[in-house]
């Protein structure tokens, strides 16, 4: 894992869409295309408006998939990842190519269908964040580090759905799902670069447990610890609980 530590929000999200920019135009130069799964959430929206700011990408040659979405959700709903995705990136490009997880729809089939289409080529790279719980997607602690189907259906615990209440996605705890459809965790795996951007405060703990602990299902995403090809983006805020030791274990930028 690769760790770069910036002064704020938003140049760290600006620097996460340089190195996107890059990987997604050398995937198209390489092979004629490129295959990519967007994240959201507050962490990500700096970063989606920089890269849909970001010139000479061949959109059309892009192929989306997503990270996650609640059970139960219509695309119209404020707190709707589809809905999310349309606002903030899809309809701010020209991409034609993308698959958004229908929550509100025959689930099974959803999945089959992502997963069929998943498997079909690799992903050049995925973008995360990290959740005040640590979790990776919606892989809540502890977390299944062992399942292989790209997606599947997981219980969110109570940290994560308040964490979504605090975000202003819903106005209160009784309002968010109890279920949603994540990638899995060895899926993410799979990409052949991850990046991932986790700014703010309320991620110091989650982001100190990732990578100072051990790598544990209750601590999903430290297990990006073992991906050879992910970067970490961090803001001062979240890596303030970080050790100096560890920090000097990574290579960072100011």
């Amino acid at each position: 894992m690769n760790l770069r530590v910036f002064a704020d929000k938003r140049s760290l999200s600006h620097a996460a869409a340089e190195q996107a920019a890059a990987t997604i135009r050398r995937a198209i130069a390489d092979r004629g295309r490129a295959r990519i799964v967007a994240a959201t959430g507050t962490s990500q929206l700096d970063f989606l408006d920089a890269l849909t700011r970001t010139e000479n990408i061949d959109w059309q040659s892009v192929e989306m998939f997503h990270l996650d979405e609640y059970m139960g959700l219509p695309v119209t709903h404020p707190a709707s990842f589809r809905k999310y995705l349309l606002d903030n990136f899809i309809h701010k490009t020209s991409i034609t190519q993308y698959h958004l997880l229908d929550g509100d729809a025959d689930v099974p089939g959803v999945i089959q269908r992502l997963n069929e289409s998943l498997r079909s080529a690799p992903v050049d790279i995925l973008f995360a964040g990290i959740g005040e719980n640590g979790h990776l997607a919606f892989n809540d602690p502890p977390a299944d580090f062992e399942t292989t189907e790209p997606y599947l259906v997981v219980d969110l615990d109570d940290v994560c759905r308040r964490q979504q209440v605090g975000e202003g996605w819903f106005a209160n705890l009784s309002e968010v799902p109890r279920q949603a459809i994540s990638m899995s965790v060895q899926r993410v795996l799979k990409a052949r670069e991850i990046v991932a951007i986790v700014p703010d405060a309320r991620k110091a703990h989650a982001v100190r447990l990732c990578i100072e602990g051990e790598i544990s299902p209750m601590a999903p995403a430290s297990i990006l610890r073992t991906h050879p090809a992910t970067t970490l983006y961090l803001d001062t805020e979240s890596a303030s609980l970080l050790s100096p030791a560890k920090l000097a274990e990574f290579q960072t930028a100011q």
